[in-house]
């Protein structure tokens, strides 16, 4: 019954050493989209498959599935260069969205989470191809 009591102690700075090793999520705009150009973009999956939208603001593609769906936004990793988002739409689903910046023009998308009760999984070349019409 000794072991017992020194357990205790063991355990908590167990708990503390690697409780305080996890980064915290952040709020607010990743580093990345700052680097993205406004304008139209073509988004190109795996499959050929294309698709234009209209970036006024990059934040928007982070919830390319969940458009204009009031969401809140976790960053998850964030420098210049890339960036990871988690995000909660309530009665909406769920996402995470992962965007790399190769230039201003170009980026990678892979986008994956729950819309309206359907899973989603889902990856884009984007290029910018002009100014919004």
């Amino acid at each position: 019954m000794i072991f017992k009591p020194l357990m205790r102690p063991a355990i908590l700075a167990a708990l503390v050493l690697f409780g305080a090793a996890a980064a915290p999520a952040q709020r607010g705009a990743p580093n990345a989209l700052g680097g993205i150009e406004h304008g139209q973009w073509q988004l190109k999956s795996p499959d050929g498959t294309t698709r234009r939208v209209c970036v006024a603001n990059p934040a928007s593609l982070i919830q390319i599935v969940h458009g204009n769906t009031q969401c809140e936004h976790f960053v998850m990793e964030n420098s210049e260069r890339s960036a990871t988002v988690r995000y909660t739409c309530p009665s909406h689903g769920h996402g995470r969205t992962a965007i790399s910046v190769d230039t201003p023009r170009v980026i990678n998308i892979q986008t994956q989470g729950v819309a309206n009760g359907a899973p989603f999984s889902e990856q884009y070349e984007g290029r910018r191809i002009g100014a919004c019409s």
